[in-house]
Protein backbone atom coordinates (compact mmCIF):
# COMPACT_ATOMS: atom_id res chain seq x y z
CA UNK A 1 0.00 0.00 0.00
CA UNK A 2 1.08 3.71 -0.21
CA UNK A 3 3.25 5.19 2.16
CA UNK A 4 1.99 7.82 4.01
CA UNK A 5 5.01 10.12 4.29
CA UNK A 6 5.71 13.33 2.57
CA UNK A 7 6.44 13.10 -1.29
CA UNK A 8 10.21 13.04 -1.89
CA UNK A 9 10.30 14.21 -5.14
CA UNK A 10 8.78 16.95 -6.58
CA UNK A 11 8.80 18.59 -10.09
CA UNK A 12 11.83 21.22 -11.37
CA UNK A 13 11.47 22.05 -14.93
CA UNK A 14 11.79 20.58 -18.73
CA UNK A 15 14.16 21.06 -20.87
CA UNK A 16 13.63 19.79 -24.62
CA UNK A 17 12.00 20.33 -28.20
CA UNK A 18 12.05 17.89 -31.12
CA UNK A 19 14.80 18.58 -33.67
CA UNK A 20 14.67 15.27 -36.65
CA UNK A 21 17.78 17.59 -37.93
CA UNK A 22 21.34 16.45 -37.41
CA UNK A 23 22.62 18.77 -35.27
CA UNK A 24 21.61 21.60 -32.63
CA UNK A 25 19.63 21.31 -29.52
CA UNK A 26 16.86 19.27 -29.40
CA UNK A 27 15.99 15.78 -29.23
CA UNK A 28 14.65 13.42 -31.21
CA UNK A 29 13.48 9.51 -29.89
CA UNK A 30 15.65 10.50 -26.42
CA UNK A 31 16.53 6.84 -24.86
CA UNK A 32 18.93 7.46 -22.25
CA UNK A 33 20.72 10.06 -20.36
CA UNK A 34 23.40 10.09 -18.02
CA UNK A 35 25.16 13.04 -16.16
CA UNK A 36 28.88 13.61 -16.02
CA UNK A 37 30.31 14.91 -12.51
CA UNK A 38 30.74 18.10 -13.83
CA UNK A 39 26.99 18.75 -14.03
CA UNK A 40 26.79 18.16 -18.21
CA UNK A 41 23.72 15.94 -19.15
CA UNK A 42 24.71 13.44 -22.13
CA UNK A 43 21.24 12.43 -23.57
CA UNK A 44 21.40 9.76 -26.44
CA UNK A 45 18.78 10.54 -29.70
CA UNK A 46 17.57 7.44 -30.89
CA UNK A 47 15.90 8.64 -33.49
CA UNK A 48 13.51 6.33 -36.07
CA UNK A 49 14.67 3.97 -38.63
CA UNK A 50 13.98 6.34 -41.53
CA UNK A 51 16.30 9.15 -39.71
CA UNK A 52 18.93 6.66 -38.17
CA UNK A 53 21.83 8.60 -39.54
CA UNK A 54 21.01 11.45 -37.26
CA UNK A 55 21.71 9.35 -34.27
CA UNK A 56 23.71 11.32 -32.17
CA UNK A 57 24.26 11.96 -28.21
CA UNK A 58 23.69 15.76 -26.92
CA UNK A 59 25.41 17.54 -24.44
CA UNK A 60 23.98 20.09 -22.51
CA UNK A 61 23.69 21.67 -18.88
CA UNK A 62 20.76 22.32 -16.16
CA UNK A 63 20.85 26.35 -17.06
CA UNK A 64 19.74 25.00 -20.98
CA UNK A 65 23.09 25.74 -22.81
CA UNK A 66 23.35 23.39 -25.54
CA UNK A 67 27.39 22.20 -25.67
CA UNK A 68 27.07 19.92 -28.74
CA UNK A 69 26.78 16.45 -29.96
CA UNK A 70 28.81 13.50 -30.74
CA UNK A 71 28.58 10.43 -32.88
CA UNK A 72 26.83 9.33 -35.99
CA UNK A 73 24.52 7.01 -37.04
CA UNK A 74 23.84 4.26 -39.35
CA UNK A 75 27.26 3.06 -39.61
CA UNK A 76 29.60 0.35 -37.72
CA UNK A 77 32.45 2.01 -37.46
CA UNK A 78 34.43 3.58 -34.33
CA UNK A 79 31.89 6.58 -32.76
CA UNK A 80 28.81 5.28 -34.93
CA UNK A 81 25.50 3.88 -33.92
CA UNK A 82 23.00 1.48 -35.34
CA UNK A 83 20.45 1.25 -32.64
CA UNK A 84 22.13 2.57 -29.31
CA UNK A 85 19.95 1.90 -25.80
CA UNK A 86 21.72 3.08 -22.64
CA UNK A 87 24.28 5.56 -21.63
CA UNK A 88 26.37 5.23 -18.28
CA UNK A 89 29.62 7.62 -16.52
CA UNK A 90 31.75 5.17 -15.32
CA UNK A 91 33.74 6.37 -12.32
CA UNK A 92 36.74 7.74 -14.80
CA UNK A 93 34.25 10.20 -16.47
CA UNK A 94 33.64 7.38 -19.23
CA UNK A 95 30.72 7.26 -21.36
CA UNK A 96 29.86 4.05 -22.02
CA UNK A 97 27.06 3.31 -24.99
CA UNK A 98 25.37 0.10 -25.80
CA UNK A 99 23.94 -0.89 -28.94
CA UNK A 100 21.97 -3.59 -29.08
CA UNK A 101 22.13 -3.96 -33.21
CA UNK A 102 25.94 -4.19 -33.05
CA UNK A 103 26.05 -5.88 -29.77
CA UNK A 104 28.70 -3.77 -28.29
CA UNK A 105 29.85 -1.29 -25.96
CA UNK A 106 31.43 1.97 -27.33
CA UNK A 107 33.36 4.07 -24.84
CA UNK A 108 33.73 7.92 -25.26
CA UNK A 109 35.38 10.63 -23.22
CA UNK A 110 33.74 14.20 -22.00
CA UNK A 111 34.26 15.74 -24.93
CA UNK A 112 33.00 12.71 -26.97
CA UNK A 113 36.33 11.36 -28.41
CA UNK A 114 36.33 7.69 -28.91
CA UNK A 115 38.16 5.63 -26.96
CA UNK A 116 37.33 1.94 -27.57
CA UNK A 117 34.65 -0.74 -27.76
CA UNK A 118 33.83 -4.28 -27.05
CA UNK A 119 31.74 -7.04 -27.49
CA UNK A 120 30.83 -9.00 -30.45
CA UNK A 121 27.06 -11.42 -31.01
CA UNK A 122 26.96 -14.70 -29.43
CA UNK A 123 25.95 -16.58 -26.50
CA UNK A 124 28.61 -17.42 -24.70
CA UNK A 125 30.51 -15.97 -21.78
CA UNK A 126 31.35 -11.86 -22.89
CA UNK A 127 29.14 -11.81 -25.55
CA UNK A 128 25.74 -9.90 -26.29
CA UNK A 129 22.65 -10.46 -28.36
CA UNK A 130 21.01 -7.33 -27.79
CA UNK A 131 23.10 -5.30 -24.95
CA UNK A 132 20.64 -2.58 -23.21
CA UNK A 133 20.95 -1.14 -20.04
CA UNK A 134 24.42 -0.42 -18.27
CA UNK A 135 25.27 0.72 -14.57
CA UNK A 136 28.45 0.64 -12.46
CA UNK A 137 28.99 -0.04 -8.91
CA UNK A 138 31.50 1.22 -7.02
CA UNK A 139 35.02 -0.63 -7.71
CA UNK A 140 33.59 0.43 -11.57
CA UNK A 141 32.66 -2.80 -12.87
CA UNK A 142 29.92 -2.64 -15.55
CA UNK A 143 26.96 -4.89 -15.24
CA UNK A 144 25.02 -5.06 -18.08
CA UNK A 145 21.53 -6.32 -19.29
CA UNK A 146 22.04 -8.90 -22.33
CA UNK A 147 18.19 -8.75 -23.50
CA UNK A 148 17.99 -11.61 -25.80
CA UNK A 149 20.59 -13.88 -23.91
CA UNK A 150 17.93 -13.26 -20.74
CA UNK A 151 20.85 -12.22 -18.58
CA UNK A 152 23.09 -9.88 -16.72
CA UNK A 153 26.48 -9.77 -17.87
CA UNK A 154 29.45 -8.07 -15.33
CA UNK A 155 32.80 -6.64 -16.89
CA UNK A 156 35.83 -4.78 -15.03
CA UNK A 157 36.13 -0.98 -16.38
CA UNK A 158 38.55 -2.23 -19.65
CA UNK A 159 35.21 -4.65 -20.78
CA UNK A 160 36.94 -7.51 -19.59
CA UNK A 161 34.11 -10.13 -18.92
CA UNK A 162 34.42 -11.29 -15.11
CA UNK A 163 30.97 -13.66 -14.87
CA UNK A 164 27.11 -13.37 -15.92
CA UNK A 165 23.85 -15.31 -14.11
CA UNK A 166 20.31 -15.59 -15.25
CA UNK A 167 18.65 -17.56 -18.17
CA UNK A 168 15.25 -16.73 -19.75
CA UNK A 169 12.11 -17.77 -17.57
CA UNK A 170 9.81 -16.52 -15.68
CA UNK A 171 10.86 -17.99 -12.64
CA UNK A 172 13.24 -15.81 -9.51
CA UNK A 173 16.81 -15.40 -10.73
CA UNK A 174 15.43 -15.45 -14.20
CA UNK A 175 14.54 -13.01 -16.59
CA UNK A 176 12.39 -12.22 -20.24
CA UNK A 177 14.56 -9.76 -22.26
CA UNK A 178 15.75 -7.47 -18.74
CA UNK A 179 15.86 -3.72 -20.07
CA UNK A 180 17.24 -1.22 -17.41
CA UNK A 181 19.57 -1.97 -14.82
CA UNK A 182 20.37 0.04 -11.63
CA UNK A 183 22.85 -0.29 -9.14
CA UNK A 184 22.89 1.48 -5.52
CA UNK A 185 25.54 2.68 -2.95
CA UNK A 186 25.98 -1.00 -1.14
CA UNK A 187 26.43 -2.36 -4.86
CA UNK A 188 23.08 -4.44 -5.23
CA UNK A 189 21.88 -4.62 -8.64
CA UNK A 190 18.09 -4.21 -9.97
CA UNK A 191 16.86 -5.37 -13.20
CA UNK A 192 13.99 -3.98 -15.05
CA UNK A 193 12.61 -7.35 -16.01
CA UNK A 194 11.00 -5.94 -19.11
CA UNK A 195 8.50 -8.94 -20.09
CA UNK A 196 7.78 -10.52 -16.83
CA UNK A 197 6.70 -7.07 -15.86
CA UNK A 198 8.89 -6.57 -12.87
CA UNK A 199 12.11 -5.44 -10.90
CA UNK A 200 14.60 -7.79 -9.52
CA UNK A 201 17.23 -7.47 -6.65
CA UNK A 202 20.05 -8.84 -6.25
CA UNK A 203 23.12 -8.97 -4.41
CA UNK A 204 26.72 -8.33 -6.43
CA UNK A 205 27.30 -11.56 -6.56
CA UNK A 206 23.74 -12.32 -8.60
CA UNK A 207 22.23 -13.91 -5.63
CA UNK A 208 18.44 -12.84 -5.40
CA UNK A 209 17.35 -10.09 -2.27
CA UNK A 210 13.85 -9.45 -3.43
CA UNK A 211 11.25 -8.09 -6.33
CA UNK A 212 9.72 -5.31 -7.08
CA UNK A 213 5.65 -6.07 -9.59
CA UNK A 214 5.41 -9.53 -10.55
CA UNK A 215 2.68 -10.04 -7.91
CA UNK A 216 -1.06 -10.79 -8.78
CA UNK A 217 -3.36 -8.03 -7.31
CA UNK A 218 -1.32 -5.32 -6.37
CA UNK A 219 -3.25 -2.29 -6.49
CA UNK A 220 -0.03 -0.40 -9.23
CA UNK A 221 1.26 -3.59 -11.11
CA UNK A 222 4.27 -2.77 -13.19
CA UNK A 223 3.64 -2.86 -16.99
CA UNK A 224 7.21 -3.27 -19.31
CA UNK A 225 9.64 -1.43 -16.53
CA UNK A 226 12.53 0.11 -18.99
CA UNK A 227 14.61 1.31 -16.60
CA UNK A 228 15.42 1.76 -12.79
CA UNK A 229 17.92 3.45 -10.60
CA UNK A 230 18.50 4.43 -6.82
CA UNK A 231 18.73 7.30 -4.98
CA UNK A 232 20.93 7.79 -1.46
CA UNK A 233 18.03 7.31 0.20
CA UNK A 234 16.94 3.89 -1.30
CA UNK A 235 13.96 4.50 -2.49
CA UNK A 236 14.22 2.58 -5.96
CA UNK A 237 13.06 4.18 -8.98
CA UNK A 238 11.51 2.21 -11.72
CA UNK A 239 10.45 3.77 -15.61
CA UNK A 240 6.82 2.00 -15.77
CA UNK A 241 6.77 1.87 -19.43
CA UNK A 242 3.71 0.15 -19.96
CA UNK A 243 1.79 2.40 -17.67
CA UNK A 244 3.31 6.00 -18.91
CA UNK A 245 4.47 6.46 -15.15
CA UNK A 246 7.56 6.42 -13.01
CA UNK A 247 6.71 4.16 -9.41
CA UNK A 248 8.92 5.08 -6.65
CA UNK A 249 9.30 2.08 -4.02
CA UNK A 250 11.36 2.76 -0.87
CA UNK A 251 13.90 -0.53 0.21
CA UNK A 252 10.93 -2.66 1.67
CA UNK A 253 9.25 -2.58 -1.57
CA UNK A 254 6.84 -0.39 -0.16
CA UNK A 255 5.00 2.06 -3.12
CA UNK A 256 6.01 5.80 -1.90
CA UNK A 257 5.17 7.98 -4.91
CA UNK A 258 3.73 7.73 -8.19
CA UNK A 259 5.13 10.47 -11.35
CA UNK A 260 2.58 10.72 -13.81
CA UNK A 261 4.62 13.33 -15.56
CA UNK A 262 4.56 17.36 -14.86
CA UNK A 263 6.21 18.75 -18.37
CA UNK A 264 6.39 22.56 -18.69
CA UNK A 265 7.74 24.48 -21.84
CA UNK A 266 11.21 24.78 -21.92
CA UNK A 267 13.60 27.37 -22.58
CA UNK A 268 14.10 26.22 -25.70
CA UNK A 269 10.87 26.12 -27.04
CA UNK A 270 9.84 29.58 -25.68
CA UNK A 271 12.63 30.86 -28.12
CA UNK A 272 11.10 29.28 -30.78
CA UNK A 273 7.47 30.07 -30.13
CA UNK A 274 8.86 33.88 -29.55
CA UNK A 275 10.25 33.16 -33.03
CA UNK A 276 7.18 31.76 -34.67
CA UNK A 277 4.22 33.52 -32.96
CA UNK A 278 1.79 31.78 -35.34
CA UNK A 279 3.06 28.48 -34.56
CA UNK A 280 2.52 29.94 -30.79
CA UNK A 281 -1.35 30.61 -31.45
CA UNK A 282 -2.09 27.33 -32.09
CA UNK A 283 -0.85 25.90 -29.47
CA UNK A 284 -2.97 27.73 -27.21
CA UNK A 285 -5.75 26.79 -29.35
CA UNK A 286 -5.05 23.63 -28.90
CA UNK A 287 -6.47 21.58 -26.25
CA UNK A 288 -3.28 20.04 -24.49
CA UNK A 289 -5.22 18.90 -20.98
CA UNK A 290 -9.09 17.76 -22.44
CA UNK A 291 -11.30 16.14 -20.57
CA UNK A 292 -11.65 12.74 -22.55
CA UNK A 293 -14.48 10.65 -22.80
CA UNK A 294 -15.04 7.39 -21.61
CA UNK A 295 -13.72 5.47 -24.26
CA UNK A 296 -10.56 7.13 -24.72
CA UNK A 297 -9.61 7.39 -21.03
CA UNK A 298 -9.46 3.57 -20.99
CA UNK A 299 -5.41 3.15 -20.27
CA UNK A 300 -2.68 4.83 -19.08
CA UNK A 301 -1.37 4.72 -22.74
CA UNK A 302 -4.68 6.51 -24.02
CA UNK A 303 -4.20 9.26 -21.08
CA UNK A 304 -1.01 10.15 -21.20
CA UNK A 305 -0.42 10.37 -25.39
CA UNK A 306 -3.13 12.87 -25.47
CA UNK A 307 -2.26 15.03 -22.26
CA UNK A 308 0.71 16.88 -22.89
CA UNK A 309 2.42 17.46 -19.46
CA UNK A 310 2.29 13.72 -18.86
CA UNK A 311 4.85 11.05 -19.48
CA UNK A 312 4.81 9.67 -23.25
CA UNK A 313 7.17 6.68 -23.52
CA UNK A 314 9.35 7.02 -20.45
CA UNK A 315 12.73 5.23 -21.01
CA UNK A 316 16.04 5.89 -19.40
CA UNK A 317 16.63 7.81 -15.97
CA UNK A 318 19.40 9.44 -14.06
CA UNK A 319 20.00 11.06 -10.46
CA UNK A 320 22.92 13.12 -10.42
CA UNK A 321 24.89 14.73 -7.98
CA UNK A 322 23.24 17.94 -6.47
CA UNK A 323 19.91 15.33 -5.84
CA UNK A 324 18.29 16.26 -9.14
CA UNK A 325 16.45 13.61 -10.89
CA UNK A 326 16.01 12.93 -14.66
CA UNK A 327 13.47 11.11 -16.74
CA UNK A 328 13.82 10.92 -20.64
CA UNK A 329 10.71 10.95 -23.10
CA UNK A 330 11.27 9.54 -26.27
CA UNK A 331 7.73 10.27 -27.52
CA UNK A 332 7.90 14.14 -26.34
CA UNK A 333 11.63 14.48 -27.53
CA UNK A 334 11.97 16.02 -23.80
CA UNK A 335 13.77 15.48 -19.92
CA UNK A 336 11.58 16.05 -17.12
CA UNK A 337 13.77 16.98 -13.99
CA UNK A 338 12.32 16.71 -10.64
CA UNK A 339 13.67 17.46 -7.36
CA UNK A 340 14.71 14.89 -4.56
CA UNK A 341 14.12 15.91 -0.85
CA UNK A 342 13.62 19.63 -2.00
Amino acid sequence: MMNTKIDRVEYFKTIGICNNGFNGRGFANPYSVSVARNGDIYVVNRCDTTRRAAIRIGIFNIEEEYLGEFGSGDGSQDGQFMLPVAIAFDKQDRLHVTDEYLHRVSVFDLSGKFLFKWGNRGAGDGEFDGPAGIAFDSKDNAFIADQFNHRIQKYDSSGKFIFQWGSKGESIGQFNMPWGIGIDKEDNVYVADWRNDRVQKFDSNGKFAMMFGGQEKVVNPISRPSGVVVDDFGDVYISDWGNERIQIFDKAGDLVQILNGEATISKWAKEFFDSNPDEWEHRVNSNLTPQLPVHLNKSRYQISSQTEPYFWGPVGMDIDLRGYFYVVESNRHRVQIYNINP
